[in-house]
């Protein structure tokens, strides 16, 4: 008879701590008459896994390291109606997992958050960077791309219904796959409810690396949304730019020089911003991150790159030919002094905005080679 829940906790040289996570865990599903198995991930080097094995936990072995990777493994060896993740440090106090699944168990919910920002963090538990900038700004940065109104998005206490984590698209093998749960539950419209928790310091060092793990939570999240992110910004940037350009060339005065050359930074670094947002939208259609859409689809045709391509060239050669241009009056003058910095700021914007053109065609199309090679429907 399969068990109501499966305990999952990757272990990463927890020796210290995974008896007693094992121990609460035990405590905790007994006292509330809940049957139950608990599967450890585990890539350590010194005696976890045997402590572990020793107190009754399945140990597996995941082919990779990494966060993600374990919690990836751990599902596929899940047996139980309900999957709960945990981490190995005995910062979570598993004994109360059955006030984590309760809503699961009452149908009130698909998926529970143990909340560390509404509950208690300990003096010690969170250094002050992670709980008063890092966790949440990173909350509000997911809430806002994805409307959504988590606390702690970041918390490694949760509870899912195991026929709801199959719906759900997991990819990501680092600390990135606590925000891809979290934005895949927003994405499946799953009922996700939180319940305040008390988080205890470490016993022993902690795996994180701040900037490192921070910098992958903000790097999937503008994968995931790329376009609000970067290409709407970027595009607006871009229109001002050409408009502050404009304007300086027709302005009656001719004077405005270091306006133009703001226009100018404006222009190219914005449509960079644009093209990147674009191939970063390509990349995670591509790559099964994101769905196509249809407002989408159009860029995804050979047709349309080879147009942008065909566009990016047009610019380089004007660029290359007006400045062929200015190199020739500059001989002619024998060397001598020119008073065309305009013109030459407008042809450096010709072929810089070509070259982002081409170099987004070349790269969205080596990325849809992955999708003649699998026969996917993307390409129209």
């Amino acid at each position: 008879m399969s068990p109501v829940l499966s305990i999952i906790i990757p272990a990463l040289n927890e020796e210290k701590t995974i008896g007693a996570c094992i121990k609460k865990i035990n405590e905790g599903c007994e006292s509330a008459g809940i049957s139950y198995e608990i599967i450890v991930a585990d890539s350590s080097t010194d005696q976890t896994p045997v402590i572990a094995s020793e107190m009754g936990a399945r140990v597996i072995y995941p082919l990779k390291r990494g966060y993600g990777n374990a919690y990836l493994a751990g599902f596929a060896h899940a047996t139980g109606d309900i999957v709960v993740i945990g981490d190995a440090d005995n910062t979570y106090d598993f004994r109360i997992i059955s006030d984590l699944v309760r809503p699961i168990r009452q149908g009130d919910a698909d998926m529970v958050i143990g909340s560390r920002m509404t509950g208690t963090i300990l003096p010690g538990a969170m250094p002050a960077l992670h709980q008063y900038l890092g966790n949440p700004l990173l909350t509000r940065l997911l809430n806002f791309a994805f409307g959504t109104r988590f606390s702690d998005c970041h918390s490694g206490f949760r509870a899912i219904r195991k026929d709801v984590l199959k719906q759900l698209s997991l990819h990501t093998g680092g600390m990135e796959f606590a925000s891809e749960m979290m934005i895949e539950a927003a994405k499946k419209n799953l009922k996700v409810a939180e319940i305040p928790i008390t988080y205890y310091p470490r016993e022993s060092p902690s795996n994180l690396h701040s900037f490192a793990d921070g910098w992958r939570h903000v790097r999937f999240i503008m994968l995931e949304k790329p376009l609000p992110f970067l290409a709407v910004p970027g595009g607006l940037f871009a229109i001002f730019g050409l408009v502050m350009m404009g304007f300086v060339l027709l302005s009656s005065h001719g004077s405005g020089f270091h306006s133009f050359i703001l226009g100018v930074v404006f222009l190219t670094g914005g449509f960079q911003l644009a093209m990147m947002g674009i191939t970063l939208k390509a990349y995670a259609v591509t790559n099964g991150f994101d769905v196509c859409g249809k407002w989408f689809r159009p860029m995804l045709r050979y047709r349309t790159l080879e147009y942008l391509l065909f566009g990016g060239g047009i610019l380089i050669v004007l660029g290359l030919a007006n400045g062929i241009g200015i190199l020739y009056d500059w001989i002619h003058r024998s060397f001598g002094e020119l008073s065309q910095v305009m013109s030459a700021l407008i042809i450096l914007c010709s072929i810089i905005l070509g070259l982002q053109m081409v170099f987004t065609a070349i790269l969205v199309s080596m990325m849809l080679l992955r999708c003649d090679r699998d026969g996917c429907d993307l390409i129209p």
